[in-house]
């Protein structure tokens, strides 16, 4: 708990700094405020990092990789067995989120932090917690000090990270079966029927959705999750990935780090981050809207507004990865257009 007690810390953001920016943005020679949520993403970062001088020269991001037990009640559409598979080709470089962070200058760094196997190949950050969670619908998905452990390996990854250089991080998942854990964790904290959350994933069919969404009902009137205390919800109904993530945020909030939101499931683990402390938003940067259906409820949770609306639901961290092209454009536009006062006006 040595990193939790430290989130008290945890300064607010930079006034000066964002007002700093701001004039900076307001002063470029273009309509004000004509580029919308890029302009106010920038003006954050400067906040969180206490300069109007915003650089984010050096990204990753940082896939965290896990498996859930509940698989074994038919919620996914693959088996488990691809988690492993997908994180080593990540490794290798070969996945969407490799070619697409390609393009943006973003290395990928997959974290194996509760995969059922490990994995067979370098390249993959050992930082297990356990070999996967329990079966959620049989009893809780993982111990209180799994979920603690897990939380704290993403905050002290943020560290680490920051101390090699790198200004701006995305928080990418990969698990078979962590819509599932997503869904039951959104239906707790945000109060909403289990069927109003839980979507098809990576492409149930109807049958097996339905089965999903009664495994999630099951989970919840088995583990009664305290709706009020979001690591009791996160221990009992969600993954180790999940738990990972949530550490991105508090650790990007805790070291001055920005940490862009991708889909569903990195939503809902920024949501439990926030209800944790609620200065970790500070760090959160939004990315897209997941076509999942608890995805614009949950951004809306979250205050944060999409820069993409792309019916994107691959995870990986690959809206996120999208999004920094965006926002480099904006950094473009930011430090090299001409001002008004340049103009004589």
């Amino acid at each position: 708990m040595d990193l939790l007690k430290r989130l008290s810390e945890i300064p607010s953001l930079d006034r000066i700094a964002m007002e700093q920016a701001q004039a900076r943005m307001d002063n470029i020679a273009k309509p004000m405020g004509s580029l919308g949520f890029l302009e106010q993403v920038i003006v954050k970062i400067a906040g969180l990092i206490g300069d109007a001088d915003v650089r984010l020269d050096q990204r990753a991001v940082v896939v965290m990789c896990s498996d859930n037990g509940v698989v074994r009640e038919g919620v996914a559409s693959t088996p488990p067995v691809i988690t492993r598979v997908m994180t080593e080709n990540m490794a290798k470089d070969q996945t969407c989120v490799c070619v697409m962070a390609r393009q943006v200058g973003a290395g990928v760094i997959p974290v194996d932090i509760g995969m059922f196997e490990p994995a067979s190949v370098p390249g993959v950050m050992d930082r297990h917690v356990a070999r996967g969670t329990k079966n959620m619908a049989e009893g809780p998905a993982m111990s209180m000090e799994q979920a603690v452990q897990a939380i704290e390996t993403g905050i002290a990854l943020v560290a680490e990270l920051k101390n090699q250089g790198y200004q701006l991080l995305a928080a990418g998942e990969m698990g078979i079966g962590n819509t599932t854990t997503a869904s039951a964790v959104a239906s707790v904290l945000l109060n909403k029927p289990v069927e109003m959350m839980t979507g098809p994933g990576a492409g149930l069919t109807d049958e097996a959705l339905q089965n999903k969404k009664a495994v999630i009902r099951r989970a919840i009137e088995i583990n009664k999750p305290d709706p009020g205390d979001p690591l009791d919800v996160l221990a009992k109904v969600g993954g180790l990935d999940m738990a990972g993530m949530c550490g991105l945020y508090l650790g990007g909030a805790l070291y001055r780090v920005p940490i862009l939101v991708d889909g569903f499931i990195s939503a809902v683990s920024a949501l439990v981050a926030k209800r944790l402390c609620h200065a970790s938003f500070g760090a959160m940067l939004p990315s897209h809207v997941s076509a999942e259906p608890a995805g614009p409820m949950v951004l809306d949770a979250l205050d944060l507004l999409p820069l993409i609306t792309a019916n994107m639901r691959l995870g990986e961290g690959t809206g996120a990865t999208a999004a920094i092209a965006l926002i480099d454009m904006m950094l473009h536009v930011y430090h090299e257009m001409i001002t008004f006062a340049d103009i004589g006006m």
